[in-house]
């Protein structure tokens, strides 16, 4: 199997088809190879013992089989009763060679055949699960066009772009690097990383991630992460640790299964031993025990957990969600109540004008007093000044140069526009000095913007006030839908938890369906809510994006981060980040979650019904060697089929329906 980070193609024109999501082949993996190998020798060596054919041209094709398909398992049983583990897989080696031994070979082989074929089942799944998220490494470019200080141009392997960097992305090419634009303008697809469908416009100041899809402009861009540090990068990271560990009830099992395990050797022996010595014959009762061996064997109870829970993380991580491991998966099924930041998580986190207010009295249209504020706040790196900005280039708005622009935190920002000092910030503190009666105007307008959650900015010309402008964050589209889902899955509405001012808060939430607002909150307050309601025995969902969040973030029984706009302190401490910035995307990973908790518990089921069966059957009656391999080693391949429901994408589609149906 070629490695990820090898085989991609550096360019890619923009007519190319989308890059297949990579898939590993049964035979890439060693597991696979064997349990085959296996299959052969025993379908070749059975037809020739049924037909009486021989021992020597049947008996060296078993041993081959048994050794093909056995020796890896025996291996690592070995080496974990090196470390004082008696691990199962030992045991049905045991099992195999001991029914050998009384002239059982095809059962034995039988065991070892269908042992080596779960063995494989499970690598697949593991490698499957994988490969859902390693296949965006497959987007990203092994080589960049690095721009030097004189302006020359050298072609460098992507991963020895330092953050610094300027990089060329030509049109058709993929981005080399998670930047920011320097300059050009072009529309980028970005639908591999954050889901858009439609092509994003991109100009000078404009974030670029490593593994999109330029259009038609060319961009020169300022490398602002490391190729190790990428969101592509950290998609893969995150999915292949979680990868690697064990939710609570995997540990569990594993506890039990090294004392069932131990049990069950003893079990063995008395179901040799006791027959034996009240006189039954040494064939019969060695037979008895070794099928008792098989059939108590929990190698179904075993493979019952991880399957399912790491086909859900793989699901979840091709649509956005990066699960951090099989306990948040499990735990996410858990949450009764849910606690929501407001900026950047109900809303965009992007401000924009939504009112232009000109004064009466004055000589300016809306146009003209969004053109002038804009002329001011050009040269302001305030989130509120780019907004401004953003709303005059959007109406196609000529913006005056201007001159002596300077800042006052808190206060606002002026500068000179046609000879005449135009100043824009804070209404408060810029109408000291101002008439009366202009004075009551603006009041009027920014209380009655202020009502509706919009943070006001006064413009004034010469020291007059001559407008209002209204900014606001928007509400994510999908918000009120998202929250009348999880109210629905917890059966609770959502709590929101917000540094915002109360009346801001208060309309966002009857917006979007939320009665209990906690508003003007610091962090630790945040942490205090979160504290409350997981001592009122609620297991807490915590979803936000800020620095500000990340305590109660930790705090919760599980926090969710919004991957796009959140901080880096937010993304390292939650449990589980949506890289698209799509909110809908959290009631579907909690209904996956609750289905990966089903598809155990049925395993569990499956399991336990078919040991008990069969080991009655053994005790009571007379249970068949081959029959005992089929029904055990038949539930563990169920079981592993079971688990790997959830790696469809039909197994989302059915967890986003509930969301969906509110919509």
């Amino acid at each position: 199997m070629p490695s990820a980070l090898t085989q991609r193609p550096e360019r890619t024109s923009p007519a190319a088809p989308p890059v297949p999501r990579r898939r590993t082949r049964v035979l890439a993996l060693a597991e696979a190879r064997w349990a085959l190998a296996a299959l052969v020798l025993f379908l070749i060596a059975m037809p020739l013992q049924l037909v009486g054919a021989p021992a020597w041209t049947w008996g060296p094709l078993y041993a081959a089989a048994y050794v093909t398909g056995g020796w890896e398992p025996a291996w690592a049983g070995l080496a974990a009763l090196r470390e004082k583990t008696l691990d199962v897989d030992l045991l049905m080696i045991v099992a195999a060679i001991g029914a050998a031994s009384i002239g059982q070979v095809m059962d034995g082989a039988l065991l070892i055949v269908i042992f080596a074929t779960s063995g494989a089942l499970e690598a697949l799944a593991t490698a499957r699960t994988q490969d859902a998220v390693r296949g965006l490494l497959d987007l990203a470019p092994t080589t960049a066009a690095r721009v030097a200080d004189d302006g020359s141009e050298e072609t460098v392997d992507t991963a020895e772009l330092s953050v610094g960097d300027t990089i060329l992305i030509r049109p058709g090419e993929r981005v080399g690097a998670d930047g920011r634009v320097l300059d050009g303008a072009s529309e980028v697809d970005q639908a591999t990383i954050t889901g858009e469908p439609l092509p994003v416009a991109k100009e000078t100041g404009d974030e670029v991630f490593a593994g999109t899809l330029n259009g038609t402009g060319a961009l020169r861009v300022k490398v602002e992460r490391n190729a190790s540090d990428s969101v592509i990068a950290r998609i893969v990271a995150m999915v292949e640790e979680a990868s690697e560990t064990k939710a609570p009830t995997q540990l569990f099992i594993e506890k039990v299964e090294q004392r069932y395990s131990l049990g069950m050797v003893f079990a063995t022996l008395a179901v040799f031993g006791i027959p034996l010595g009240f006189g039954a014959d040494l064939t019969s009762s060695l037979l008895r025990a070794m099928t008792f061996m098989i059939v108590a064997s929990p190698c179904a109870v075993v493979l019952a957990t991880m399957p399912p829970l790491l086909s859900a993380i793989a699901n979840a991580g091709r649509h956005g969600v990066l699960v951090k491991s099989a306990v948040v998966m499990e735990r996410l099924g858990q949450v009764d109540a849910i606690a929501l930041d407001k900026t950047g998580t109900l809303t965009e986190g992007t401000p924009r004008v939504t009112d232009i207010r000109p004064l009466a009295g004055t000589d300016l249209s809306e146009n003209a007093l969004l053109a002038l504020a804009a002329a001011v706040e050009k040269s302001s790196e305030h989130p509120l000044a780019r907004a401004v900005v953003e709303a005059a280039r959007t109406r196609g708005l000529n913006i005056p140069d201007t001159q002596d622009f300077s800042s006052t935190p808190g206060i606002g920002v002026t500068a000179t526009v046609d000879g005449r000092t135009i100043a824009v910030g804070a209404p408060d503190r810029l109408l000291d000095g101002a008439g009366e009666a202009a004075s009551a105007c603006v009041i009027s307008i920014v209380a009655g913007l202020e009502d509706e959650g919009r943070t006001a900015v006064l413009v004034q010309r010469d020291g007059a006030p001559v407008g209002v402008l209204g900014i606001a964050d928007r509400l994510r589209p999908d918000a009120a839908a998202t929250i009348a889902s999880l109210t629905a899955l917890t059966g609770s509405t959502p709590l929101l938890l917000t540094g915002d001012n109360a009346r801001a808060a208060a309309r966002l939430a009857e917006e979007v369906g939320i009665t209990d607002v906690r508003a003007g909150l610091l962090p630790q307050d945040k942490v205090t809510a979160v504290q409350g309601l997981e001592a009122a025995g609620r297991k807490v969902l915590v979803i936000g994006d800020g620095v500000n969040d990340a305590p109660a973030l930790a705090a919760a029984h599980t926090g969710i981060a919004m991957g796009r706009a959140g901080s880096d302190l937010a993304l390292e401490t939650a449990d589980a980040v949506i890289v698209r910035d799509e909110l809908g995307t959290v009631p579907t990973v909690v209904s996956l979650s609750r289905a990966a908790r089903r598809l155990v518990v049925q395993n569990l089921v499956i399991a336990g019904v078919f040991i008990s069966g069969l080991v009655i059957w053994d005790l009571v009656g007379h249970l068949p060697l081959p029959l005992g391999v089929l029904g055990h080693e038949g539930s563990t391949v169920i079981v592993g089929l079971n688990g790997l429901r959830l790696l469809r994408d039909a197994a989302w589609n059915r967890a986003a329906a509930p969301a969906r149906s509110e919509m």
